[in-house]
């Protein structure tokens, strides 16, 4: 029985990945960041420890005890749990970057040295990172989150260059629009930034992004449900050749293929328009 430790479980892309998992037959190991979640997913059957990635020593002690529940053994770690910082670089408060990254990049890191420990000791492993169509293009108003997935792709490829020959693989998944809470989750963090809208530059297109974030219109063009990240997951834990990136999504294809093409100047008016 291979054993996997999903993050970010509470809802979304990791709560289906972790429940279909443990039906082709993995030892899943979720985490979430509240208790509640944590409590919640375990009455369901799914075994799930706290993790909160703003929280070294809740990363260290979330760790332990997924691999006290597996055993010792990991052969598999799915980073996912994230959220996005919207906001205007110029506007964006230092701090709510320094937190974006403590979630989104440190935390990811720090977690990933843990496994790459075990997997190194093992002789083998999987490492899959779940970054964004946002880790290939930016996007106006989400300066935060688009920083912390290019940082994140730029970590991930160098460790898969650092890990050849360990036995250890390293691929990246790469969504677009994809049905969950992180609309909801975006909308809190920008409510909680800090930003002064009302002096902002940007004062209408704030305006306009709290809107549609609050809309509870359906989702937006190209939104495919969670099985298609899921569809990806799997053939990076169990193909003997892994990618190192999966695209899911029309609009991940669609900017990956025209940043190759395009004058830079092409592609910001279409990056533009795509807000």
């Amino acid at each position: 029985m291979k054993t996997i430790l999903i993050t970010g479980c509470s809802s979304g892309i990791g709560y289906y990945c972790a429940q279909q998992l443990l039906k082709r037959g993995y030892k899943v190991i979720a985490s979430c960041r509240a208790l509640e979640d944590v409590r919640k997913l375990n009455a369901e059957g799914i075994t799930c420890v706290q993790l909160d990635y703003s929280d070294p020593q809740s990363i260290e002690s979330g760790f332990n005890e997924a691999l006290a529940q597996s055993g010792g053994k990991l052969d598999a770690l799915f980073n996912n749990g994230a959220y996005g910082q919207p906001g205007a670089v110029e506007d964006l408060p230092v701090e709510a970057l320094r937190k974006q990254f403590e979630t989104n990049v440190f935390g990811w890191h720090h977690l990933t040295q843990l496994a790459c420990k075990i997997m190194r000791q093992q002789g083998h492993g999987r490492i899959i990172q779940n970054s964004s169509v946002l880790g290939l293009v930016t996007l106006p108003y989400r300066g935060a989150y688009n920083a912390s997935k290019f940082a994140l792709e730029g970590l991930t490829d160098t460790l898969r260059l650092e890990l050849k020959g360990s036995g250890v693989q390293v691929s990246l998944i790469e969504p677009g629009p994809i049905t969950s809470k992180f609309r909801d989750n975006a909308l809190q963090a920008f409510l909680t930034s800090g930003i002064n809208i009302e002096t902002s530059a940007h004062r209408e297109n704030y305006l306009a992004q709290q809107r549609r974030l609050e809309s509870a219109t359906g989702p937006q063009p190209f939104t495919l449900g969670p099985e298609a990240v899921y569809k990806r997951l799997v053939h990076a834990l169990e193909s003997q050749r892994p990618q190192a990136r999966y695209y899911v999504t029309t609009p991940t294809y669609l900017f990956g293929f025209l940043r190759r093409i395009l004058p830079i100047s092409w592609m910001d008016w279409v990056l533009t328009k795509s807000r």
